[in-house]
């Protein structure tokens, strides 16, 4: 089990920086899939210790680009930073051509006294929450006919809706959907995906002051589905927001929820569950910007893999501002590996430019069972297979009841049991 942390307390810092075989600081073209396998290096590359390394523009993750066009994000060729993991061969064409498809139907279950509206793209809420911040992005708010928009008014306490995107096309399509939560509002919206799809996805939650939102976003895709999905929250003044992100299907999926706090005294919680399967690609990478003083963020990512080639990436952005005094952030990411031939790859970053913290840290685990955990178990009568069923159960569900919605909840049990029963554990 390998275990890198960094942990910071004011204007004290403990840092363990492990050297990692097969890594450079700079990050190196990992996947064989992607378009140009060619070796790192090249007119931008500089002299450094580990050999040629791709030159980084922008070092910091505030410094990357946003924009509405197209032409301000150069073609991909894998090297890029937010890149290097992705099997650029396997992602439909959604980084090339404009995707030209219809995007999957959009149906709204639950939600009583919620409003569902579908618009135009120059709409004055689309756009309320989020800028393209990569190729794909942009390539998919261009490319999207219209746009849904869900609504919670101001005062609703306690609703539940589920949103039921339902692919049913391999044409490459473009989807944008905003949610927006009116002050001292409260939900739980659940955005399930499924059937098949090739669908770049711009999602927007607009957290107004004192609104408490809940956005689960549920990958169940049939095995052929390509998505890639930038989910966007900005949440606002006293405000609390918490994004579940849960992917068992797709041949590759690629999410990017961010947070970014645009009044003191918010709160964010990012959570994620992933299992992927033999020749699975699951790809989360996230974001929070503490750009707001007095705000609290929490992330923990759990995963589990099984099977050859059954591949998952998870990177962990946490910024703090120079103004974001008496922030308190922290974010973790656990991985099981079941069976050989899998591969998880996990990068959590810290990046802070101000001293005046309540506290921030980060932690990335990596291993097989623990031999520790299986003993106990089976030293009281349980078999072996049995003995690593339980442990899988136990170290998912933290996640699931993260959810609040015990009919949800069940379902994601059940589909963790279809995912064990499928492999010898």
């Amino acid at each position: 089990m390998t275990d890198t942390a960094t942990t910071l307390s004011g204007d004290k810092a403990r840092i363990g920086a492990p050297s990692i075989a097969g890594f450079t600081e700079e990050g190196e073209n990992l996947s064989p899939l992607n378009e140009d396998a060619s070796p790192l290096g090249g007119a931008a590359s500089k002299a450094h210790s580990h050999g040629g390394a791709a030159g980084v523009p922008q070092a910091s993750r505030g410094e990357r680009p946003t924009s509405y066009d197209l032409a301000d994000f150069p073609a991909l060729t894998g090297r890029e930073e937010d890149w290097r993991f992705t099997p650029l061969k396997r992602l439909g064409g959604l980084h090339k051509d404009a995707p030209a498809g219809d995007a999957p139907a959009v149906v709204l279950t639950g939600g009583e006294g919620l409003a569902l509206e579908t618009v135009a793209m120059d709409d004055a809420r689309v756009g309320s929450a989020g800028v393209p911040d990569d190729r794909v992005s942009a390539n998919a708010w261009n490319a999207a006919k219209e746009a849904t928009v869900l609504t919670i008014p101001a005062g609703v306490e306690g609703a539940q809706a589920t949103l039921t995107i339902t692919g049913d096309s391999k044409e490459a399509a473009a989807q944008h959907l905003v949610i927006i939560a009116e002050a001292n509002s409260s939900a739980v919206v659940v955005l399930d995906h499924v059937g098949t799809a090739v669908l770049a996805q711009n999602v927007e939650a607009d957290v107004k002051e004192g609104a408490k939102l809940t956005l689960v976003s549920l990958q169940e895709w049939e095995d052929d589905a390509i998505h890639a999905s930038a989910q966007q929250a900005k949440v606002g003044k006293d405000a609390y927001y918490k994004h579940v992100a849960v992917s068992f299907g797709g041949d590759l999926v690629r999410l990017t929820p961010s947070a970014r706090f645009d009044a003191p005294g918010a709160e964010a919680e990012l959570y994620g569950l992933y299992y992927a399967d033999a020749g699975q690609h699951l790809e989360h990478r996230l974001l929070v910007d503490h750009n707001q003083p007095r705000c609290t963020s929490n992330v923990l990512y759990k995963g589990a893999l099984q099977g050859k080639d059954a591949h998952t990436v998870w990177v962990g952005d946490v910024l703090i501002r120079k103004n974001a005094e008496g922030t308190d952030s922290y974010e973790a990411n656990r991985n099981l590996v079941l069976t050989d031939g899998a591969r998880a790859d996990s990068v959590p970053n810290l990046e802070i430019e101000t001293g005046q913290i309540e506290g921030a840290g980060h932690a990335s685990t990596t291993g097989r069972f623990d031999d520790e955990h299986l003993f106990y178990l089976m030293a009281r009568g349980i078999d072996e297979k049995t003995a690593r069923r339980l442990v899988v159960r136990g170290f998912l569900n933290e996640i699931i009841q993260k959810i609040g919605v015990p009919e949800l909840e069940d379902r994601l049990n059940g589909n963790v049991e279809e995912e064990l029963e499928a492999t010898e554990n």
